[in-house]
């Protein structure tokens, strides 16, 4: 399974691949609201946003991707290693 995560920290990126590889996704991340963004996020079975480390303008683009693409997605407030564990379960 596939799982786009948007937002989060820069210094977590690893822990976050390594916690998705652990349950069997593959992870694509996207720190914050780049160029391309849309494009970034690809088709992905699953989107997770980390809503305190992510502008509303890149929580909005990822709302709009995911109902226009009909992908489960799931808004949590925190950014932890942790988080993303649970939200993958």
């Amino acid at each position: 399974m596939c799982v786009t995560l948007i937002g989060g920290m820069d210094r977590l990126k690893k822990d976050y691949i390594a916690a998705a590889k652990e349950r069997g996704h593959d992870l694509r991340w996207i720190s914050r609201n780049e160029r391309n963004f849309v494009d970034k996020i690809g088709n992905p079975d699953a989107m997770i946003v980390f809503t305190n480390k992510v502008s509303h303008e890149a929580k909005r683009k990822a709302v709009q991707v995911a109902r226009t693409r009909n992908i489960p997605l799931r808004m949590i407030h925190s950014c932890g290693v942790s988080s993303l564990k649970e939200c993958l379960e």
